[in-house]
């Protein structure tokens, strides 16, 4: 399946075989001294918060945005990725711990972010190379 925006995201979490359960890390930009603010490259990215959530938790891109206004936390990206349940449950927010902070430390790190989904603030997809 071509995933193209968040609702393609959803709709392909829901078609998988095991129960899906989605995570989250919210990252603001912080753009280097000298550089121009909204050039649209470079910046380094800051994990500032994290969710999981099973798929019959989760609405529009919109209310992520909402829901996550309520935290306090400005951000710019996010990233997500998808864990796998197993025999017909959905992983739990404690088996999300590890994959979310091995998220948290691929940004902290300077790692490989293609292998996770990325969205702007307005829905927009964001891929990175």
């Amino acid at each position: 399946m071509n995933i193209t925006g968040y609702d393609s995201l959803l709709s392909a979490a829901k078609q998988q075989p095991e129960p899906q359960r989605l995570l989250f890390v919210f990252l603001e930009v912080s753009q280097p001294e000298g550089s121009a603010a909204h050039s649209g490259e470079g910046g380094e990215l800051q994990p500032i918060m994290c969710a999981d959530k099973v798929l019959s938790d989760l609405g529009t891109f919109s209310d992520l945005v909402e829901e996550s206004k309520q935290m306090g936390k400005d951000w710019q990206i996010v990233l997500v990725a998808s864990l796998s349940g197993r025999n017909g449950t959905p992983p739990s927010s404690s088996e999300a711990e590890k994959p979310l902070k091995m998220m948290i430390e691929t940004v902290q790190t300077g790692g490989d972010l293609s292998k996770y989904m990325a969205f702007d603030k307005g829905g927009v997809p964001i891929e990175f190379t």
